[in-house]
């Protein structure tokens, strides 16, 4: 059983605008055995937030320990931002601690399919480390607004991107958006949604955030939708230049890779591509783009 790596950065400490204090963010980044996921918390006045809750039931028990042990509080509300098993597999561990776990309907409805396929691929691979049976979070019922740890989040519901539903969590002028961006690593494109998650990216874009917390890479300044938005671009034009509507054979499908890994060639999880360029490809050939 491979271990989990622990990686704390010094604190994010950011003015609130409206309340004049300190926000205080860290991050807990899971080893690429649990494919380099953040977990990001905030401390509240009464207790800690989490940005998701790990691919890993080990991981998202290390995020626990981390974020209590630094702040001397304990951990009250996770959010799953998406569909992905990176997001929601740590529901079953916060749960048996009593911690709520929260995210809109139009998730919740689309984490089942998921889980069983990843569920195929992943379960006998990463025993024990791997959640016995999928443990669903709490609906929020079309709830915007969320007051935890003495902190009031505010829930905006997105649609398809990286998954078929996401949402995006904001604190004041902070916002967590999970793996609509990745600084600095390959988008995981296994949707082929290049066109609707750019207009979700266009949607945070108009909430005027100062700092973006993305799913893998550190924190950002608004200028990573910008960053993230040309590399979709780059992506799909890439495969729309050599897309014919032809079988997507080996050769054709290695010749994008290596256009993009050398457009980007210090990005990790590159092969995330190796999924990711196929339903680009059938998008394409689709006309969606």
């Amino acid at each position: 059983m491979r271990t989990n790596c622990l990686i704390m950065l010094a604190l994010l400490l950011h003015a609130c605008a409206d309340t004049n204090k300190t926000v205080p963010v860290g991050r807990y980044e899971s080893s690429p055995w649990g494919f380099s996921t953040n977990t990001w918390w905030v401390e509240g006045p009464t207790g800690v937030v989490l940005m998701d809750t790990q691919f890993l039931p080990s991981a998202i028990e290390e995020a626990i320990a981390i974020a209590e042990n630094y702040t001397g509080k304990k951990v009250v509300l996770a959010f799953v931002l998406h569909a992905n098993p990176d997001k929601f597999n740590g529901v079953a561990a916060l749960n048996k601690r009593g911690i709520r776990v929260v995210t809109s309907q139009q998730v919740i409805d689309a984490i089942p399919d998921v889980d069983a396929l990843r569920r195929a691929w992943f379960y006998q691979r990463y025993q024990p480390d791997y959640p016995e049976k999928l443990v669903l979070p709490e609906s929020l019922n079309n709830t915007t607004l969320i007051s935890a740890a003495g902190l009031t989040f505010k829930v905006h519901t997105l649609g398809a991107s990286v998954s078929k539903a996401h949402i995006a969590v904001q604190l004041d002028n902070h916002i967590f958006v999970g793996d609509m961006l990745a600084n600095k690593q390959h988008a995981w494109l296994e949707l082929g949604l290049v066109n609707e998650w750019i207009a979700s990216l266009e949607l945070i874009k108009n909430l005027k955030p100062q700092y973006l917390y993305p799913g893998r890479g550190y924190a950002a300044s608004p200028q990573l939708i910008n960053e993230q938005i040309r590399y979709l671009h780059f992506v799909r034009d890439t495969v729309m230049n050599v897309s014919k509507c032809t079988p997507l054979d080996t050769g054709l499908k290695e010749g994008i890779i290596k256009t993009i890994e050398d457009k980007y060639p210090k990005y990790g999880n590159a092969f995330f591509l190796q999924l990711g360029v196929a339903p680009v490809w059938e998008s394409a050939c689709n006309k969606t783009y």
